[in-house]
């Protein structure tokens, strides 16, 4: 168990734009950061960063907490595993202390499996640099493929023996436990019973995670038989999903956002030769045919893709199937493909890194043009072909979300097919409606699913309607939730501020508020749970600030403190600078702002209780009752008058 000495150093010393900036690209609108969520799929950023609270808020899926929190819900961690990463990103030192044997399983299950993990990358890489194997087989088989040292070290590559049981040997030497060894696939049961290593005899490519933690391999045999396969990877497990990685991220990630481009390249090898070319913002699909969860991936750092092409036409021309997908996420994509017969690797080793570079800077060329190109010269003076390939081509248009750059490749390739611009838009319009057409139809079934439910008899299905109840939005309830939530707010923005207002001296805005609610009861249970606290919290001699609800242990009220604290809207500076009309903030009178929001609580509270008194009074057919909540009706009255006069609001008689 983490101190709590330890975990306050950790939560003063983090800095949530540098937190997040490693999983997100942040642009500054106003006073916050804002970008792409990370939880959800979205292509217009509703994700904000507030660097001076220190929180994120995402508007979109409703996503929000503190750094701690952040790295919990992108990395799948525990709290404790969480405050381990922030240390070791701050280089904060760790103090534990003891816990039960139970808790620390539970804590340590997914934990293991990063360990064993990196047990075996630093195994592999002992035996490529310290072994006469590894190194007679392993590290010549790098050099002989041209890769520097100072990259076969930052990529942790290394070398598996052919030993079928060598690294099991070595972790159980160390303390590892078989079931881990498995349950990351380093090793197999066959049927006897009897576990082996999975990877023998190949050189291995470690596969991190966006934290740079080790999640999965690659191995590559050095041998020419054709019954042995090239490539074995680390199968699907409770830390490695294929779909969801791309080999090289965690290395590219920075030069991806910085370049405000991503190289996506096909293998492992490819990754190593372009980054050692000095192009480091390049990834592989890790093993698997690109997901619309790598394109997800990239599209948090840049919306550029460039395709690496290897020069086998065939190959090409496959690949090209499978990316209309990263045109349906919104990206710009472009593509370079080398000479026949070369990939990224070999081309880079013939000719050299500066040689690399300048071809790759040269020869990109749109995804869209490029695929009509290639497709015209292989269809020839064939006028079926030419046909079917218009289509294709206008199909990959469809798939992209921007009506202006539809627009423009629809000008472009009109030139390049030699065919009048209306005909493609017309058959563009064709396309995208039989896709509204399906999408729709698809709602629909899911509606009706949703609304006839199978499993139930066809006489369920059907009220009477005198059996419905009639829907009526309880507009008294939402304003008085409303209400409560503007109080809570008011505490966690301005609870600290020291304020002198006339007949009010050296009093916190928090204490103010308190002593203003003794006769108020809270009806919403979140709200409600913050104001109990706030009040034990006053009494017992310390003052509430809005951290200690955010980053506090329960995400119920830590969400709402969130909500509460951040805005999906900033004010533009223009409104300002370019046409003079200066908008009043809250601060500017903040005695306002606080009794405007105690004054509405009561207003809210008040309505409440004179409906309760008037539908009293609907009922009670005794004259002398009748008075009694008459004159109770009046007096309440008067004090809603009074506190509408303070808001400037009118009563309708």
């Amino acid at each position: 168990m983490i101190s709590q000495d330890t975990i306050s150093k950790i939560m003063d010393t983090v800095r949530i734009e540098e937190v997040v900036g490693d999983f997100v690209a942040l642009k500054k609108r106003g006073s916050s950061l804002i970008g792409n969520c990370p939880f959800h799929n979205e292509k217009t950023p509703s994700f904000n960063v507030s660097v001076a609270k220190g929180i994120y808020k995402c508007f979109g899926c409703g996503k929000g907490g503190d750094s701690v929190h952040f790295i919990m819900d992108h990395e799948k961690y525990s709290y404790p595993e969480a405050l381990r990463y922030l240390a070791s990103k701050y280089n904060i030192e760790v103090e534990e202390i003891a816990q039960s044997p139970q808790n620390l399983e539970v804590q340590n299950a997914r934990e293991s499996l990063f360990i064993v993990s990196e047990f075996a990358a630093d195994y592999f890489a002992k035996q490529l640099w310290e072994e006469a194997e590894g190194r007679a087989v392993g590290l010549s088989y790098f050099k002989e493929r041209g890769f520097r040292e100072d990259i076969v070290r930052k990529f942790q590559l290394g070398y598996s023996p052919e030993a079928w049981d060598a690294l099991i040997q070595a972790a159980g030497h160390a303390g590892h436990k078989e079931e881990y060894l498995e349950k990351t696939g380093l090793a197999i049961r066959n049927d006897k019973g009897k576990l082996y290593d999975r990877f023998r005899g190949r050189v291995m490519f470690p596969i991190h995670n966006f934290t740079g933690r080790i999640i999965g391999f690659g191995g590559r045999t050095l041998k020419t038989e054709k019954s042995v396969p090239k490539y074995v990877n680390s199968p699907e497990s409770d830390i490695y999903h294929k779909s969801n990685v791309l080999y090289g991220l965690f290395h590219a990630k920075k030069a991806i956002r910085d370049a405000d481009n991503c190289y996506l390249a096909e293998g492992y090898a490819d990754v190593l030769s372009v980054h050692q070319a000095g192009v480091e913002n390049v990834v592989a699909s890790s093993g698997t045919s690109l997901t619309t969860e790598q394109i997800r991936l990239i599209a948090r750092f840049t919306q550029n893709v460039t395709i690496l092409y290897d020069g086998d036409a065939a190959g090409i021309k496959a690949s090209l199937r499978g990316l209309d997908m990263i045109l349906e996420e919104g990206l710009n994509v472009k593509v370079v493909s080398f000479p026949d017969g070369d990939d990224p690797d070999s081309y880079m080793h013939k000719v050299g890194a500066g040689e690399f570079r300048k071809y790759i800077e040269q020869n990109r060329k749109d995804f869209i043009l490029y695929k009509a190109d290639m497709l015209l010269k292989e269809a020839g003076n064939d006028p079926i072909r030419k046909a079917g390939i218009i289509r294709d081509i206008v199909e990959s248009i469809a798939k992209i979300p921007d009506e202006i750059k539809a627009s423009v490749f629809i000008r472009e390739c009109s030139g390049l097919l030699q065919i009048e611009e209306r005909t493609l838009l017309s058959e563009l319009n064709k396309i995208r409606a039989a896709k509204l057409k399906k999408s729709a139809n698809a709602t629909q079934n899911r509606q009706a699913q949703q609304d006839y439910p199978q499993d139930l008899p066809p006489d369920d299905l059907f009220e009477s309607p005198d059996e419905q109840a009639p829907f009526a939005p309880d507009t008294e309830k939402e304003n008085n939730a409303i209400q409560e939530r503007e109080i809570v707010r008011l505490l966690l923005a301005y609870g600290h501020e020291l304020v002198n207002w006339d007949g009010i001296d050296n009093l916190y805005i928090g204490s103010f508020i308190m002593q203003n609610l003794a006769d108020v009861n809270f009806e919403d249970p979140l709200c409600r749970r913050v104001i109990d606290t706030y009040r034990e919290d006053i009494e017992n001699g310390h003052l509430p600030v809005a951290n200690q609800f955010i980053q506090g242990p329960d995400r119920e009220i830590a969400n709402l403190a969130i909500t509460l604290s951040t805005s999906p809207y900033a004010l533009s500076e223009n409104w300002e600078n370019k046409h003079n009309i200066y908008v009043r903030d809250e601060t500017v009178n903040l005695k306002s702002t606080v009794f405007g929001g105690l004054y509405h609580l009561k207003k809210s509270k008040i309505g409440k209780m004179l409906s309760e008194i008037t539908r009293e009074l609907e009922k009670e057919a005794d004259p002398v009752n009748q008075e009694i909540l008459m004159q109770r009706y009046m007096l309440i009255k008067g004090v809603e008058r009074d506190i509408s006069k303070y808001l400037g609001t009118v009563i309708l008689k």
